[in-house]
């Protein structure tokens, strides 16, 4: 009778956001269909759909089970989610905005249509939205681990064919919402997941210290320092794990603002000024985000076992535990529309991405708004049955090991986004070249480690351990730097920037016409 109980409050969450996304459709109001119109949603949503949709976008559903579940294992280390998301907005205040401005006013759709007519390359905007492809595709994967894990420890996952079935069922209906509706799918959604999460933060925050006796008893030592699994535990952070701390946020904080689904949800709002008032009230997911990772202190405390290897079931197997079959559904249900959000809007970015800058521009050339924009839809159904087959066919742990390289490598296009905001002194032939090293050393380095985030680092006498995105970035940024002047005195063309607007340089608007070219 519970597993019933519970199937029926997760039934009844998951069927409530899924009418809601097919009530997107209601909201088009493009005549002719175009690109802009179904990824971007014509730019149109002001500070507070953009601070629903961004937040649903970069607080996933895996980062609200993975986080717990990393401070569940592994302690102190695991918080280094909260600084990596508190660094990153200063940042986002100063680049989001700016970055905006000049894709609005150029008619830039795309991270790498920015990248194109900011550094007059072509074959630098293919790096750019190749990479955005190959970090993206194993993110979406992710998200279904994340359903999968609820899934499962809400025994509404059997084994088998009849499983998967379920699961691909879910992911049906955000593909069928999204190819008829674009981003405007997602982002009512986000409205539900916005306040799902933080009633589930609340509600089971005040179960927990409930059950546990308030505060004391979830950071009660003697609780924390008998392992619930034989799992290596710290409740402070070794000072020997500083500098992969740090290097984590920062490196984790960088990468993010570069993912093509970040920038897609940040274009689709109405003025530079919605987005920073977005940004600003940002933190108040990092606080939900927070609550959760505390959530797996009260895990472990409450004497929780998670499977060895699969912290990630910590907090649905404490939320089990902790509430009625219901309630427990509810919840369930709520982390599934936290992971739907966000594979939607990489399914978007992703589609975006390979219509406009790999089929418009090198397979037709031709193609017009309705072409550009069908293929986009075919090409986010793609990705998803492409993650579905990824999560069926291979370990979880292999779509893990992929979005460990994925963060790597979209930290190498940091350069030619973030860095042409701000400086036109790095030649374009450099900054190519040093995407490649910082591909190539970030790859070596990873695979070598054993798939690890961190690598160790000599220094002097000393040894340390740092995130292997970070030193990559460094090659990345030393081959730029060094290839620069070689390049100019070699009278190697630095291209047009199709940015600028002094007089010594053309502005050319990027339109969505038949072209897909610039003009």
């Amino acid at each position: 009778m519970g597993v019933d109980v519970t199937l029926l409050g997760f039934v009844a969450v998951l069927g409530s956001a899924s009418l809601l996304a097919f009530a997107a459709g209601r909201l088009r109001s493009d005549e002719v269909p175009t690109l802009g119109a179904w990824a971007l949603a014509d730019r149109r949503y002001g500070a507070v759909a953009v601070w629903l949709l961004l937040g649903g976008t970069i607080y996933t559903a895996y980062t609200f089970a993975a986080v717990p579940g990393l401070v569940y294992g592994a302690g102190a280390i695991g918080f280094f989610a909260l600084p990596y998301t508190i660094v990153v907005y200063p940042l986002a205040f100063w680049m989001l905005p700016k970055l905006w401005s000049v894709s609005a006013e150029h008619g830039f759709i795309t991270v790498a249509d920015y990248v194109r007519g900011r550094w007059g390359s072509h074959q630098l905007a293919l790096a750019i939205a190749l990479t955005g492809l190959l970090a993206t595709m194993p993110y979406v994967a992710l998200q279904l681990l994340g359903i999968r894990a609820v899934l499962e420890v809400g025994g509404i996952y059997p084994a088998g064919a009849g499983g998967d079935a379920i699961l691909a069922l879910v992911f049906g209906v955000l593909a069928v919402a999204t190819f008829r509706s674009g981003l405007r799918a997602p982002a009512l959604i986000a409205v539900v997941k916005g306040a799902l999460v933080i009633s589930v933060a609340v509600g089971v925050s005040v179960a927990a210290l409930h059950r546990l006796g308030g505060p004391g008893g979830v950071f009660d030592l003697g609780r924390l320092d008998a392992p619930a699994t034989p799992v290596a535990f710290a409740a402070s952070l070794d000072p020997s794990l500083h500098a992969a701390y740090a290097t984590l946020a920062l490196g984790s904080a960088m990468a993010l603002l570069v993912y093509p689904h970040v920038l897609t949800a940040a274009f689709s709002a109405s003025s530079a000024r919605a987005l920073r008032r977005c940004v600003i009230a940002m933190p108040l997911w990092t606080a939900v985000l927070a609550v959760f990772g505390l959530l797996g202190l009260a895990a472990r405390s409450a004497g929780i076992e998670a499977p060895l290897g699969n912290g990630e079931a910590a907090l649905p197997m404490f939320v089990a535990d902790l509430l009625p079959a219901l309630l427990t559904g509810l919840v369930f249900g709520a982390l599934a529309v936290g992971a739907l959000v966000p594979a939607a809007v990489m399914s978007v970015a992703a589609g975006t991405l390979f219509a406009r800058n790999i089929y418009s521009e090198y397979l037709h050339p031709e193609a017009t708004p309705r072409t550009q924009t069908r293929v986009a839809r075919v090409t986010s159904l793609v990705v998803k049955v492409g993650a579905l087959v990824f999560v069926f066919g291979l370990r979880g742990q292999d779509a893990i090991n992929l979005q460990l390289l994925g963060g790597v490598w979209i930290l190498q296009t940091f350069p030619a986004v973030a860095l042409g905001l701000c400086t036109r002194r790095l030649h374009r032939g450099g900054v190519l070249a040093g995407w490649a090293t910082g591909m190539i050393v970030g790859t070596y380095l990873v695979a070598e480690g054993g798939f690890s985030a961190v690598v160790d680092v000599s220094v002097g006498a000393a040894e340390t351990q740092v995130y292997a995105a970070v030193i990559a970035l460094i090659a990345n940024l030393a081959v730029a730097v060094a290839l620069t002047p070689v390049l100019d005195r070699l009278g190697v063309s630095r291209g047009v920037d199709a940015t600028a607007s002094n007089g010594s340089r053309t502005t050319t608007r990027f339109d969505l016409g038949p072209q897909g070219r610039t003009a």
